[in-house]
């Protein structure tokens, strides 16, 4: 744990959204990921662009992208950004592909901007969304699916400069 202070929270112990207006802008960038898991026969289904929905990757891509740019709507301390970058790649896992030997769809975002603040959350929030997109368009067939490993990865940018997952 550090000694750092939670920057939301002011003197009193009151939530606050922290005061940006003096910091400089800089490029940021942030990466982030998610992993849906499924019973083989859903993936199939996916791969195969069989599901009853339609396009289950195309529409988990497009949702993620989507809730970068709402991040602010949903995350109340969150600043809204003007988002340079979004993208969500999201990539079919078959049996043997993981240690665990799950399979499902594996999610990863990366959002960037030029401002005063990062945009880890927003990251974060496009892969949390593509994977719920997925569950969603899949559930009918699959109640067990289940969403994990939604984490950052990678940021880049602001005073504190490159933090990388070890």
């Amino acid at each position: 744990m550090t000694d750092q202070l939670l920057t939301h929270i002011d003197e009193k112990g009151d939530v606050r959204m922290v005061d940006v207006s003096a910091k400089p802008d800089t490029e940021r960038v942030a990466v982030a990921e998610g992993f849906i898991a499924m019973n083989p026969a859903t993936l199939t289904l996916i791969v195969d662009g069989k599901a009853a929905k339609g396009d289950v990757l195309a529409c988990a891509r497009v949702a993620g992208v989507m809730s970068a740019k709402r991040t602010s709507d949903l995350i109340p301390m969150c600043h809204p950004l003007n988002i340079t970058k979004a993208k969500v790649e999201c990539t079919p896992v078959f049996e043997g592909e993981r240690e665990d030997g799950r399979v499902g769809i594996h999610v990863l975002t990366t959002c960037g901007v030029t401002g005063k603040t990062g945009i880890e959350m927003e990251a974060l929030t496009a892969a949390s969304v593509a994977c719920l997109t997925v569950y969603d368009m899949c559930k009918a067939v699959d109640r067990g699916m289940e969403i994990t490993d939604v984490r950052l990865l990678r940021k880049d940018g602001g005073k504190t400069g490159l933090w990388v997952r070890a």
